[in-house]
C-alpha cells in the first residue's frame, strides 16, 4: 500500500509499506520505503494509507514525497541561480 506519513520526523514523506512490527503494550511500528529507495520507520498512528500498489488515489506534491538532503537542496538552489 502507498502511504503518507503525517506525524513526526518524517512528515511529508511518501512511500510503500515494507513491514509492520507489532509491540503489545507500546507502538507498533511501520517500515515504508520511498521513491528514492530509502527505507525509514514511524509510528503506525502517523502513516495514513494514500493508495494501492504503488498508484495514489490522490494528487502528490511534485516532490512526490521524497525528502532530499540539506546539501542537495543546496546544490539545487545554486543551480538555479
Amino acid at each position: 500500500n502507498l502511504v503518507m506519513v503525517t506525524g513526526g520526523r518524517n512528515m511529508g514523506r511518501v512511500g510503500t509499506v515494507v513491514h509492520r512490527e507489532k509491540h503489545k503494550g507500546n507502538f507498533d511500528i511501520c517500515h515504508v520505503r520511498d521513491a528514492a529507495g530509502n527505507d525509514f520507520a514511524t509510528r503506525m498512528g502517523n502513516v495514513f494509507v494514500i493508495g494501492n500498489g504503488n498508484k495514489p488515489m490522490i494528487s502528490l506534491p511534485k516532490a512526490k514525497g521524497i525528502k532530499i538532503s540539506i546539501m542537495d537542496e543546496l546544490e539545487k538552489r545554486k543551480e538555479v541561480v
